[in-house]
């Protein structure tokens, strides 16, 4: 029998380490997302959120969840303003983040966290990141950090 380890030198086979369901994946970033009660994430809030029994996802992606940034500062707002960070898409074989705001920092922190970006050509243009296993969850949340981080440079 092979041994098969992933980059953490944890064992375990491929086939158990991935998480193959798109809404298993977008579940999991949610869990992420709001679990964190202090630092950049602590402001984040997921908003329409869909029950997992009713998705029906397929190739192009059904609408799981939105994310909210919380607190920002704005200009004449002292309490600070809300902004729709991202959208999380689940498709039958990975979840897909596509981010609304902070936009010019996402792409450089998804390559950096070895994930798969795109741009998405539609007016107001938005930015997508592929999270296609349980390991790109948490590599996804520094994306999520560097958008935020992002926002600073853009009227909110």
């Amino acid at each position: 029998m092979t041994d098969q380890r992933d980059g953490d030198g944890a064992g375990g086979s491929e086939e158990s380490d991935r998480t193959a369901s798109g809404v298993r994946l977008a579940q999991l970033l949610a869990s992420e997302l709001v679990a964190r009660s202090d630092g950049p994430l602590a402001n984040l809030e997921l908003v329409d959120v869909q029950d997992a029994e009713s998705l029906d996802p397929d190739e192009f992606g059904e609408r799981a969840y939105g994310v909210v940034a919380s607190g920002l500062a704005g200009d004449d707002d002292e309490q600070g303003g809300t902004v729709r960070l991202a959208d999380v898409y689940a498709h039958d074989d990975r979840a897909r983040v596509e981010f609304r705001a902070g936009l010019d920092a996402v792409p450089g922190a998804a390559q950096d966290a070895d994930l798969r970006v795109r741009p998405k050509a539609v007016d107001p243009p938005r930015v997508l990141v592929f999270v296609e296993d349980g390991a790109d969850v948490k590599r996804v949340l520094r994306v999520v950090t560097a958008a935020l981080d992002g926002l600073d440079g853009e009227d909110t």
